[in-house]
C-alpha cells in the first residue's frame, strides 16, 4: 500500500515541480549561452536577466517543494480528500511515512536540479579554479574533492529544509486540533516547532563547546574558526539535524495516531 500512496504523492507534487525544473534548466542554459559572448553589451544584459530568472526559478523550486508538500499533507489528511483517506485500510504511520519519503525524494531531486543548473550556468575553468582556491584547505582536511565539499554543504542544507518541512507537518497536525483559526495555529505551532528544533541543535553545539575551547569560538564574535573546527562543526551539524529529523518524525507519528479532526 505504501507504494500506491507514494505513486499518488509523487504525481501530485511533481506535476507542479516539473514546471520549475524545466524553467530553471532553461534559464541556466540561456545564462551560459549569453555569458559566453564577451564583447556584446546586449547579450551581457540578456545574460544578467537570464541569470536572475535562473536564480529565481531555483529559489521557487525549493519554496514550491515545501509549499506543495504542506498543501498535500493538509488536503490529504484534513481537507475534502481526507474523508476517503481515513476510510482506507492503512495505518496512520504508513500514511505519514509516505509523506516523509515523498519529502526526502522530492527534495533530493530538487537539490539535484539546482546543482545541475548551477553547473550548467557557471562551470568554467576560471570558476572552478576560484572554488578550488576557496575550498581547497577544507577539502584537504576532509581528504575530499572540491565537488565532494560542495555536495557536503548541500547535504547540510538538504537536512535543514527537511527539518523545516517536518516542523510544518507538526504545525498542521497541532493546528488542526483547534476548533477555530486552524491555519493560523498551524503556522504558529510550526514556527514554535522549528524554533525548538534550532534550540536543540544550538544546545548540543554549546554543550560540546563547553568541553572544547576551539569550538567555543562559534559563540564568540570576531573570532576566526580553524579548519578543524569547521570540519567538526559540519559533521556535528549533520548528526544533529539527522537526529532532530528522526525525533520530529516519531513525535509527529505519535501525534497523528492520537486522532484527526477533519474539517
Amino acid at each position: 500500500m505504501l507504494k500506491k500512496l507514494l505513486k499518488y504523492d509523487f504525481k501530485s507534487i511533481f506535476k507542479v515541480l516539473i514546471i520549475f525544473y524545466i524553467l530553471a534548466i532553461f534559464f541556466g542554459v540561456l545564462t551560459r549561452v549569453f555569458f559566453s559572448f564577451k564583447n556584446s553589451l546586449v547579450l551581457e544584459i540578456l545574460g544578467e536577466i537570464s541569470q536572475g530568472a535562473a536564480i529565481s526559478m531555483m529559489c521557487s523550486t525549493l519554496i514550491n517543494n515545501l509549499m506543495r508538500m504542506w498543501v498535500r499533507f493538509k488536503g490529504h489528511f484534513y481537507g475534502d480528500e481526507s474523508y476517503l483517506t481515513h476510510t482506507l485500510p492503512v495505518e496512520k504511520r504508513t500514511h505519514y511515512l509516505s509523506k516523509i519519503l515523498t519529502t526526502v525524494i522530492t527534495l533530493f531531486v530538487s537539490f539535484g536540479v539546482i546543482f545541475l543548473v548551477l553547473f550548467t550556468a557557471y562551470y568554467s575553468k576560471e570558476n572552478l579554479l576560484f572554488f578550488k582556491n576557496l575550498l581547497l584547505p577544507l577539502a584537504e582536511i576532509y581528504d575530499s574533492s572540491i565537488l565532494g565539499i560542495i555536495a557536503l554543504f548541500m547535504f547540510v542544507l538538504f537536512l535543514e529544509f527537511l527539518n523545516i518541512l517536518q516542523c510544518g507537518f507538526t504545525g498542521i497536525i497541532l493546528g488542526h486540533r483547534k476548533n477555530n483559526a486552524k491555519i493560523g495555529f498551524s503556522v504558529l505551532f510550526g514556527g514554535l516547532a522549528f524554533f525548538a528544533s534550532q534550540i536543540i541543535v544550538v544546545a548540543v553545539l554549546f554543550g560540546i563547546a563547553i568541553f572544547n575551547k576551539d569550538f567555543m569560538n562559534l559563540f564568540v564574535t570576531n573570532t576566526a574558526l580553524s579548519m578543524e573546527t569547521i570540519k567538526s562543526m559540519i559533521y556535528i551539524s549533520i548528526s544533529c539535524y539527522t537526529l532532530v529529523s528522526v525525533l520530529i518524525c516519531f513525535v509527529n507519528i505519535r501525534l497523528f495516531k492520537k486522532g484527526v479532526n477533519v474539517d
